[in-house]
């Protein structure tokens, strides 16, 4: 018998980060939760089964560089790192620094995620780093912003909504999503926003379910139903807020009848959803990606934001507004540097002030960090183009699934000189690489998380890694040696880079200057901003509610937006008669390729799959289990059919999990917002046609 080893962790899927422990005996991962406050001893299917990626067959554990024959071969760790170094050089040499990008996750730690920020701006000297959360929460992120001065996903603990006497859940499904936060939802009427009737809405006391794409429209008529109708908090609005006047006059030509026949939601249903949460003592609004992730994404949560300032909700303990974070690190990842536009402590790269201080920090001259580059997608689309990137670095992402539009970025991977991905698994971006790098998994690491109540959690390695994986903040250091830096500015070790991370976001928004590894190991709760203001009893408790006392902008007040609903980029035609919208299902995880390793979740997830009406199907020459084309303008993904009787006639649903002739993202759109730069996710054009049609 081995010895037993055992470590309190957390899961490493959604933003949740429900408590797990982990215990190793007999060369056998175990899971059971914790008595967490999120998740209170429950997981879901996912959280159950996550052991078995560890193990997983076919995982990464060699360095594979691509040979002169295009297939990639196991190579030694100093073979690989010099061949990457050796092609960055010449790369950046021949093209300048910005011919070199890099593309991070929002899985990374926050350890993970401030190094990649720091290597890309200082040892690559680029402009070009973007990563996958912008695909995530960035609608929310501009919005929250925008009108609280701050954005954190939920700025009050999980736990308060277990009072809520009403909850309106727009564009979320945690039911499938994060099915531990439906326990604290257990007590609220429900009001659902969803064109689908999802496991959530089936929960629901109302269930309002608009066509894709007029959310906004939606929301403008909530807000009219709430001033015309009296349950608008002038009280509140006159103390706590500006910019309530225009934002009324726009919502003011949203009369409920005109709402009906843009949405598709009855007047009546409306009325009692602004009812119900006017009614309530204790009252939230909380969106999720199906607001977001829209080509006006920003415009529509902060309409819902207006929503919820208007009856004077949000900055009200026991009430406000949220944004449910999707992606594990999904808060910590957008707040420390791997974001386009922003440096550590969520200052923004643009600011001289912020710059100079994290120049400080890093030891470098404020005029040598780049300015902000491109977002996520318009990196990936640049990539291999004149004056686009000719070399990517990837870390915990994988965009040949993930992207909208994902035939043309597998193309755009295709065509660099150089593409490089760590990863634990062989994803299928992996599989384009000229060089993989074998890198830990969430048990075989030490760090932190921020979950979406930003909530700093510890990370704890059980395990040791399998052959030859190292940790990304060994690539890093070892890219970044080989290009000349001081090895000591690039340290290996999680805590000594969590030091450097507290210097560099002390006085930032997200300052967690004093959150330290010792605090946390001792059972504290720090929620940031939690700044540093001393030892023991002079140690700042962290902020778990947000707003109580004002808004974080100079005067105190929130700030209401004015907003106009308009068209999705695309809409129903001739060609492409029907809505489609994508999102994401239980026993599966983002991109897949965790999740599709796993035999159970694969086994009750196995392909992709269409739901489409009855009657839409029949016009259309479909059947249950049949294989369907589903054809946009910009593609066609292979599907099989689901009839599901309470989908709306004019849309079809798929999940974005799987890869190949599978991948919703092969018809997404590449719309983005603004604002934000949010793809169009949620909604694109397409028509149905029987598989054999396409064949």
């Amino acid at each position: 018998m081995s010895p037993v080893a055992d470590v309190e962790t957390h899961c490493p899927y959604c933003a949740l980060q429900c408590g797990t422990r982990l215990t190793r005996e007999d060369g056998r991962t175990r899971v059971e939760p914790t008595a967490f406050p999120v998740n209170q001893g429950g997981l879901c299917q996912k959280g159950w089964t996550a052991p078995a990626v560890l193990d997983t067959p076919g995982r990464l554990t060699r360095p594979l560089v691509r040979g002169a024959d295009g297939r990639l071969a196991p190579a030694t760790w100093e073979e690989a790192l010099d061949t990457i170094a050796g092609r960055l050089r010449e790369i950046r040499a021949a093209h300048g620094p910005d011919a070199v990008g890099v593309f991070g996750g929002g899985g990374l730690t926050n350890e993970k995620a401030y190094q990649l920020g720091k290597f890309a701006r200082v040892a690559l000297g680029t402009s070009q780093i973007d990563y996958n959360g912008r695909f995530c929460m960035s609608s929310a992120a501009a919005a929250g912003t925008a009108a609280f001065g701050l954005d954190r996903g939920l700025p009050f603990p999980v736990t308060d909504l277990a009072a809520a006497e009403v909850v309106l859940l727009a564009g979320a499904n945690p039911a499938e999503t994060m099915p531990p936060l439906m326990r604290h939802l257990a007590r609220a009427q429900l009001i659902v926003i969803d064109p689908r009737r999802t496991p959530t809405a089936e929960a629901a006391a109302l269930h309002l379910q608009p066509a894709p794409g007029t959310d906004l429209a939606l929301a403008l008529g909530l807000l009219h139903l709430a001033v015309t109708e009296g349950h608008a908090d002038h009280g509140y609005l006159n103390k706590r807020t500006t910019g309530f006047e225009a934002a009324w006059k726009r919502a003011a030509a949203w009369w409920p009848e005109r709402v009906e026949r843009v949405t598709g939601v009855p007047v009546a249903e409306m009325r009692e959803a602004v009812g119900l949460l006017a009614g309530a003592r204790r009252a939230y609004v909380l969106t999720g990606r199906g607001a977001e992730q829209h080509s006006k994404g920003t415009d529509t949560v902060a309409a819902f934001i207006n929503l919820a300032l208007t009856l004077g909700l949000p900055g009200r303990e026991g009430s406000g507004y949220g944004c449910l974070t999707g992606q594990g690190n999904g808060q910590g990842g957008r707040e420390h540097g791997q974001k386009a536009d922003q440096l550590p402590g969520y200052r923004m790269l643009a600011d001289p002030a912020a710059r100079a201080h994290v120049a400080e920090v890093w030891g470098v001259s404020p005029d040598e960090l780049p300015g902000p580059g491109r977002s996520a997608y318009e990196l990936l689309d640049a990539l291999g183009t004149d004056g686009g990137p000719r070399a990517l670095l990837v870390f915990g992402s994988n965009p040949v699934v993930s992207a909208p539009r994902a035939a043309r970025i597998a193309d755009r991977l295709k065509s660099l000189d150089l593409l490089v991905v760590a990863d634990f698994v062989p994803s299928e971006t992996a599989e384009l690489a000229d060089v993989v790098l074998p890198v830990t998994q969430w048990a075989e690491e030490e760090g932190t998380m921020t979950s979406l109540e930003g909530r700093v959690l510890r990370r704890r390695r059980l395990l040791t890694p399998p052959g030859e994986a190292r940790s990304d903040l060994d690539v890093l250091h070892g890219i970044a040696v080989r290009l000349g830096q001081d090895p000591g500015r690039f340290p290996t070790a999680p805590r000594e880079v969590f030091e450097e991370l507290r210097r560099a976001s002390r006085g930032g928004k997200a300052d967690y200057s004093g959150i330290s590894y010792e605090r946390l190991d001792a059972g504290e709760a720090l929620h940031w901003p939690c700044p540093d203001t001393g030892a023991g009893a002079q140690a700042h408790p962290g902020t778990p509610r947000l707003f109580l006392d004002g808004f974080a902008h100079p005067d105190g007040l929130a700030r209401f937006a004015e907003v106009e609903h308009r068209d999705a980029a695309e809409t129903p035609g001739a060609d492409f008669p029907l809505y489609a919208t994508t999102g994401r299902v239980l026993a599966q995880y983002q991109s897949g390729a965790q999740t599709r390793r796993v035999p159970e979740l694969a086994a009750a997830a196995p392909e992709a799959f269409v739901e489409v009406h009855p009657d839409t199907a029949r016009r259309h020459g479909l059947h249950e289990g049949a294989m369907a084309r589903v054809v946009s303008a910009r593609g066609a993904a292979l599907a099989r059919v689901r009839l599901i009787g309470s989908l709306r006639t004019d849309t079809v649903f798929l999940p974005f999990h799987f890869a190949g002739a599978g991948r919703a993202n092969l018809i997404t759109s590449p719309a983005l917002d603004p604002r934000s730069r949010m793809p169009e996710f949620k909604v694109c054009a397409v028509r149905l046609e029987p598989a054999e049609a396409g064949l």
